[in-house]
């Protein structure tokens, strides 16, 4: 990355005037509301491993430059949660099949090498959203997969809440990649573990990738039915 830029300013000067979000902000009630509707997500056993930090205004800004510099001075990924191996075969088709989705909707070519960085380091500013909800849990939990399991379930239902209001969101793991960063300016606890992150504001109707829809694998790949009756 560092042939195309160098600095955070750089990009902040260059292409991250074009946004996906509006500029407008969120109130503090209606994040609260949100939170409140999905905290009410099943959990095993009812333990209720998360945590939500919510942060916007120059406290969001802290995290965003510190990660994208780490990023482009090639800082190795540190995030906290079990990322897993590369993705391969049919799942990393269907990776590259969204990208390539998403870069139809900008106008990204293919040998455009500083719109695919910028695309690449929206994700490590929180898309630009005037509201990040970082996802953590206790870390005393660490070794239940039900933990995980919870926190992912709270998620979806707070992105659902979210849109239901008329928030747009994005579920990103780019975010949290510096943990560092974000554990020192969001002030993270260290019996927590940081999962992901959420970047939420209102969507820019005129932003080509917010009207991108994934394709989805068909329900005969997908779903069995045993018992039915035919």
């Amino acid at each position: 990355m560092n042939e195309q830029t160098s600095t955070y300013d750089e990009v902040v000067r260059g292409r991250r005037s074009i946004r996906g979000y509006l500029d407008k902000p969120v109130p503090r009630e209606l994040i609260e509301e949100i939170l409140g509707l999905a905290m009410r997500s099943p959990t095993s056993m009812n333990t209720q491993p998360w945590h939500f930090h919510v942060i916007t205004g120059e406290p969001l800004d802290r995290i965003r430059k510190g990660n994208t510099e780490n990023i482009l001075a090639g800082v190795p990924d540190s995030r906290e949660f079990r990322r897993g191996e590369p993705f391969a075969g049919v799942h990393r088709e269907r990776q590259i099949e969204v990208a390539k989705q998403l870069f139809g909707a900008m106008g990204i070519e293919r040998d455009d090498k500083e719109g695919r960085q910028d695309w690449v380091l929206r994700g490590f500013r929180q898309f630009d959203a005037p509201v990040c909800a970082i996802v953590a849990y206790d870390r005393e939990l660490s070794g239940s997969d039900d933990t995980a399991f919870d926190c992912g379930a709270v998620t979806t239902a707070l992105v659902n809440a979210a849109w239901s209001r008329g928030l747009g969101c994005v579920i990103n793991s780019q975010g949290i990649m510096q943990s560092p960063v974000v554990r020192e300016h969001a002030n993270i606890p260290d019996d927590q573990v940081i999962m992901k992150a959420v970047a939420m504001g209102w969507p820019d109707p005129d932003f080509p990738a917010n009207a991108v829809y994934s394709n989805r694998k068909p329900l005969e790949e997908t779903v069995r039915f045993v018992g039915f009756e035919d």
